[in-house]
């Protein structure tokens, strides 16, 4: 099993923050590597138990995410149900902490088994250095994301 931890300061509430990653249907709203994502039929809309879909811009690989740990803007913790990613048993956390009343550190870890047996023990550093690369850009981008919200509602 492989376990990957990115971190973020963002300059915004935890609030905000927590809003960002708790609309959980919107993902793909600032997430740089979705072309689209939405909740599975049934779905309640956030909270434990709720299901979505993520549809990667490569027009093949997709995701099917259940939420199974929920702490308002504490944690969320995610495990993937489903997918045609080259990854197994993956789940993913997110930590919220409050730096000051507006910045926020956010914290992702990607725990997951490669599938391919042999093959996929041999690229496991790419693999690592590619996860890292992505969940970064993914923080960055949620980032940006809440920095220009809470700009515009400050600026309103």
């Amino acid at each position: 099993m492989v376990q990957i931890t990115v971190h973020k300061i963002v300059n915004a509430p935890i609030a905000d923050v927590w809003a960002s990653w708790d609309d959980y249907a919107n993902i793909a709203d600032f997430h740089p590597g979705l072309s689209s994502s939405q909740l599975l039929a049934d779905s309640q809309e956030t909270g434990p138990g709720a299901l979505r879909q993520c549809n990667f811009t490569d027009g093949k690989t997709y995701l099917k995410e259940k939420i199974t740990g929920y702490e308002t803007e504490r944690r969320m913790e995610l495990e993937i149900i489903d997918t045609n990613a080259p990854i197994t048993n993956a789940r993913a956390i997110f930590n919220f902490d409050l730096v000051t009343r507006d910045k926020t550190h956010m914290a992702m870890t990607m725990i997951f088994t490669p599938k391919m047996g042999l093959l996929g023990k041999l690229i496991l550093p790419l693999m690592k250095m590619q996860f890292s690369k992505g969940l970064t850009a993914l923080l960055d981008s949620n980032a940006s994301y809440v920095e220009q919200k809470v700009k515009l509602k400050s600026a309103a």
